[in-house]
């Protein structure tokens, strides 16, 4: 089966540029001591800018060629896995991010509980994702459709309701324009 990350993987960060992460930052909370995981993370992209902001930061992504790209960042340390079924002990992770990706993951229920179950109590979860309430994102997720990516966009309350029937509380918040964040402590 085609893979598109593992075609898009050598221009993915040319492609999609580098963008502000003062907000993200905010988020998480900071530095702190402890290790984050960028699930979904792909290039690291964003993890990398952050990574001296942690102790430790460890990727997992599906696409073994975009985990190729993150490693030559170096401080990243990649992973290749679903974050369905993540290869880490119970509670491992004081941080852990979702930048532009729950869509792309193959079960968003399934992968909730696995990001819930690593992360340690008194951890935060931040998932950054495209709003698909707005218009521009709507054409996004119909170009990915067309291009066969399997994308499954959901709302930030949809996501906030995944966590919710998993038993997890979750807060959004939006940037006014396409993004929004959904914040999860533990």
């Amino acid at each position: 089966m085609f893979d598109h990350f593992d075609f898009l993987a050598s221009i993915y960060d040319r492609f999609i540029g580098i963008q502000e992460h003062q907000k993200l930052i905010e988020l998480l909370e900071l530095p702190i001591s402890g290790k984050l995981l960028d699930a979904g993370g792909g290039t690291g992209r964003v993890s990398h800018q952050i990574h001296s902001l942690v102790e430790k930061v460890l990727i997992c992504d599906p696409s073994f060629k975009m985990l190729k790209q993150a490693k030559n960042k170096g401080g990243l340390f990649p992973i290749k896995s679903h974050v369905e079924k993540l290869p880490f002990p119970d509670e491992s992770f004081e941080r852990i991010i979702v930048i532009d990706s729950f869509h792309h993951f193959c079960d968003q229920n399934e992968s909730v509980k696995d990001l819930i179950r690593v992360l340690k109590p008194g951890g935060r979860l931040v998932i950054e994702e495209p709003d698909i309430n707005h218009f521009a994102v709507k054409m996004v997720a119909i170009a990915e459709k067309l291009f066969f990516m399997r994308s499954t966009f959901y709302s930030p309350k949809q996501i906030q309701d995944i966590f919710f029937s998993n038993g997890i509380s979750a807060n959004i918040e939006h940037d006014g324009k396409f993004t929004a964040w959904i914040i999860v402590d533990k």
